[in-house]
């Protein structure tokens, strides 16, 4: 389990292609209590490390992760998001983040508009259910708050210390990255709605909505 609150980054020695295999990954800070069989979230993918020395965590990648995350399509040197797993009584600063990436999206854009960093990702439309407007989702890791959410993309906005502690801020158009939508959303859409319905509907049935008298 993680909060999608990013610890550092890292670099990839060597990576794992596209079938998984073998990552190593260099973190940018020493982690020397860090155990053989932990979990770390590697760009928001829950895996496990095999082995640690020199400065470097080596993970294996089974086919599944490969074929569903970014982590296949990354070259020697890319920068990674890195966050190890909760512990009782940690500070919660994110949302419940599993680590299990849904797939991966496509960054339509990310530009400053009106003095604020504007990321627009685009996404299979089948996983637009999930979307709700101020709702939770990890992208590449990192717990971020829904902003416009569409059939197909959504937005975020990233805070300058984002932009600082994470790999979002070298995101081009055209990049993929990790997506986990929320896993609340998924179960209230997977316990008690039609086929079909999305998570908005879902919640304005149920009687959670944005759009009540507290918020006119």
């Amino acid at each position: 389990m993680f909060t999608g609150i990013v610890e550092c980054t890292g670099k990839v020695v060597a990576p794992c292609g596209a079938g998984g295999g073998t990552l190593v990954v260099a973190p940018e800070v020493s982690w020397s209590d860090l155990a053989v069989g932990e979990s770390i979230a590697v760009n928001g993918a829950c895996l496990t490390a095999v082995a640690q020395g020199g400065g470097t965590v080596t993970f294996d990648v089974v086919r599944e992760t490969a074929r569903s995350s970014n982590l296949a399509a990354l070259p020697a040197g890319a920068r990674v998001n890195l966050e190890r797993a909760l512990r009782a009584g940690d500070r919660m600063g994110g949302h419940y983040v599993l680590g299990h990436v849904d797939g991966t999206g496509r960054v339509r854009a990310l530009a400053v508009r009106g003095g604020q960093t504007e990321l627009r990702i685009e996404f299979p439309p089948r996983w637009g259910r999930f979307i709700l407007p101020k709702g939770s989702i990890a992208v590449n890791g990192v717990s971020l708050t829904v902003g416009e959410a569409g059939p197909a993309h959504f937005t975020v906005f990233l805070v300058p210390h984002t932009l600082r502690e994470t790999n979002l801020a070298a995101l081009a158009a055209g990049d993929p990255v990790n997506l986990e939508f929320d896993y609340i959303a998924k179960w209230a859409l997977a316990r008690g709605a039609p086929p079909g319905e999305d998570l908005g509907a879902t919640l304005r049935r149920a009687g959670f909505t944005t759009e009540d008298r507290w918020n006119t």
